[in-house]
């Protein structure tokens, strides 16, 4: 599987390109719907995965959806938000236990409640190669995503450390919803930092 990456919109948005066999999986349709149609150029996108409900995430939604015919995924406790803010329809509501698949390529899908209700982390585990981490708003490098009460941070922290961190080796690449790519080993010896200062 190959994976392509761009920023768009004016909060830096990162859009990513899963491809394989020749077919497109795209993650966050965000912000800028001239920027992703270039992005994604000729490449037969089937599928448009939401990490989760945020405007910023989903500004080119409705357009790409209706450009693309793509089947539209997204954690089960978001879906009705977003199909609110867009008017698309979310084809397939996913959560822990589902997966999406693109070409041959198969991703787990992992939720983690907290930064929204339904956000969720695709996960790439090809054999003998490090784990890929699609992981929205959810963990960046140096922190989780923003939470707004304790409980949600509770919530976010909890799921991240037992989901993410005790699953994945130290190798494995986080690709966060804004900036730059990082691994779990690079931000593990932070944990107990991020516990303490809450956010």
């Amino acid at each position: 599987m190959e994976i392509q990456s761009l920023s768009v919109g004016s909060m830096d948005n990162n859009a990513y390109l899963l491809t394989d066999a020749g077919e497109g999986l795209l993650v966050d349709a965000a912000a800028d719907i001239l920027a992703l149609l270039a992005f994604i150029g000729d490449t037969p996108v089937s599928t448009i995965v939401t990490t989760h409900r945020h405007h910023d995430h989903i500004g080119a939604l409705a357009e790409l959806a209706k450009h693309t015919g793509a089947v539209l995924v997204a954690g089960e406790p978001d879906a009705a938000a977003i199909e609110s803010a867009t008017g698309v329809r979310i084809d397939r509501r996913v959560w822990d236990g589902d997966s999406v698949q693109v070409g041959s390529t198969v991703l787990d899908v992992i939720g983690l409640v907290g930064h929204t209700p339904g956000s969720i982390t695709l996960a790439y585990s090809p054999a003998g190669e490090a784990a890929q981490l699609f992981t929205g708003d959810s963990l960046f490098p140096g922190g989780v995503g923003k939470t707004r009460t304790p409980d949600e941070f509770d919530s976010l922290y909890t799921g991240v450390v037992e989901k993410l961190f005790g699953r994945f080796a130290d190798d494995t690449v986080i690709h966060p919803g804004h900036g730059k790519p990082a691994t779990l080993g690079e931000e593990r010896p932070h944990l107990a930092e991020w516990r303490a200062r809450g956010w």
